[in-house]
């Protein structure tokens, strides 16, 4: 049987069976996870560098209180701490970017130039052609 996409942009080569659609598939939306894992990775990045910046204000907050042991404390044992050992959140980025995160996307890149001809969201463009309402207006194929 046929499968019909939206456009040819996102139709299957000859030859390209169901189930290497159904992988690519999966593995595209294995990698739209690990964009959304990068996105909390830097929230996390941001919170934390706020959290430090914040500590100024406490340290100062609590030496006018008079706690001066605590502001010590504060300013010495949380104050620009490492949250891994060696490493502040940018080091820990840096890594995730560099490493798995680049390799993730090399890996679905090359799994769809040598499988799909570079094709992207095959079997979504499949599902929506299936799915959509041909003659109702909001349901069109493309723009």
């Amino acid at each position: 049987m046929e499968r019909r996409a939206v456009d040819e942009a996102h139709s299957r080569p000859a030859g390209v069976d169901d189930t290497t659609v159904e992988a690519l598939g999966e593995l595209s939306k294995a990698l739209e996870t690990i964009h959304r894992v990068r996105g909390h990775l830097y929230s996390a990045h941001q919170l934390v560098g706020g959290a430090d910046l914040t500590l100024d204000r406490v340290v100062k907050l609590l030496r006018e209180a008079g706690h001066d042991e605590m502001a010590d404390r504060v300013e010495r044992e949380l104050l620009g701490r490492n949250v891994l050992p060696g490493r502040w959140t940018f080091q820990i980025m840096e890594e995730f970017d560099d490493g798995y995160y680049a390799t993730f996307q090399e890996i679905e890149r090359d799994a769809r130039e040598k499988l799909a001809g570079g094709r992207r969201h095959i079997f979504e463009a499949e599902m929506k052609e299936r799915r959509r309402t041909h003659w109702m207006p909001g349901h069109e194929a493309t723009p």
